[in-house]
């Protein structure tokens, strides 16, 4: 059976605080595991097993042992892509963040499928004997920061993360026209495309409330240079909003008539808090050569 083990020495300046918050509020391990944790003995403290009101303080080291039963989704059955190297931001036992290029997926939809980029992660990390499991995903033509899991046990702790905004993304597009303002939100709900199911419409069915926020950076001529921020997460957000106030993505295959070889929207920044470590830091993602070639 796969096993992992963990082990982190709690820093200086640690509050002591009980072993159980330490574990669920701290660092945000679902209660379900924790409990899985509690009943196998599976959690250490300086080695030794304690009840979870025991308190914990700075300089202790903590050890868990984590089962593939403890996961809903334990096993990657991503296939090895050896054909194209990727880039790696950052990376740490845990986890990394990669720099998507344009034209790849995220993930497979099929399942001998390779090419997309859990398949090429899944190459890289072989050699550490560690796998990708997937923790969100961007558009096939959007390029940028992805964070990659390389266990379950961190996977449910970036999706609360994300989830409640504490790690947040910021993207750069380049589109047609030039705003009225240098900063403003988009606060339009999305839902289905009736007439094309591979698109999202403003209204459209089963429409969800979204929220969009840009910054103007740059105009040449007729072409805006905007930064944007997610409020909410609905798929292709930035490429209905941006496209139902007048100011398509250039190069967007399904909301710009505005032609270009590449869609020129990247996820350029990523505000990551790293699992366990709890440390902040800033991710950037640089942009394509073909980006700024406007």
């Amino acid at each position: 059976m796969t096993t992992w083990q963990l082990t982190y020495q709690l820093p200086n300046d640690f509050e002591t605080n009980s072993l159980r918050n330490l574990l669920e509020q701290q660092w945000l391990l679902p209660h379900r595991i924790v409990h899985f944790l509690r009943l196998r003995q599976d959690v250490m403290v300086n080695q030794n097993y304690l009840p979870m009101n025991f308190m914990v303080k700075a300089t202790d080291k903590i050890s868990m042992r984590f089962l593939a039963s403890d996961f809903r989704t334990s096993e990657s059955r991503y296939l090895m892509d050896n054909s194209r190297v990727i880039k790696i931001l950052f990376e740490n036992e845990n986890l990394l963040v990669v720099n998507k290029p344009a034209g790849i997926k995220t993930h497979p939809n099929q399942p001998f499928e390779t090419g997309t980029l859990l398949n090429f992660v899944a190459g890289y990390l072989a050699k550490s004997r560690a796998a990708p499991y997937m923790v969100h995903r961007i558009d096939q033509q959007t390029s940028g920061a992805v964070i990659v899991a390389k266990n379950p046990i961190v996977v449910p702790i970036l999706d609360r993360l994300i989830s409640s905004k504490q790690i947040a993304r910021s993207y750069v597009a380049w589109v047609s026209g030039v705003f009225d303002q240098d900063a403003g939100k988009i606060e339009l709900p999305i839902g289905y495309d009736p007439a094309d199911k591979r698109k999202r419409k403003v209204a459209g069915v089963k429409a969800q409330s979204a929220l969009t926020m840009y910054q103007v950076l740059k105009q040449t001529g007729d072409r805006t240079l905007v930064r944007l921020e997610l409020a909410t997460g609905r798929t292709h957000q930035l490429r209905v909003h941006l496209a139902a106030i007048g100011h398509p993505i250039i190069g967007d295959p399904l909301y710009s008539m505005a032609g270009n070889e590449k869609m020129l929207l990247h996820a350029a920044e990523l505000k990551l808090i790293v699992p366990f470590e709890q440390t902040k830091i800033k991710i950037y993602a640089p942009e394509p050569p073909y980006f700024n070639n406007l």
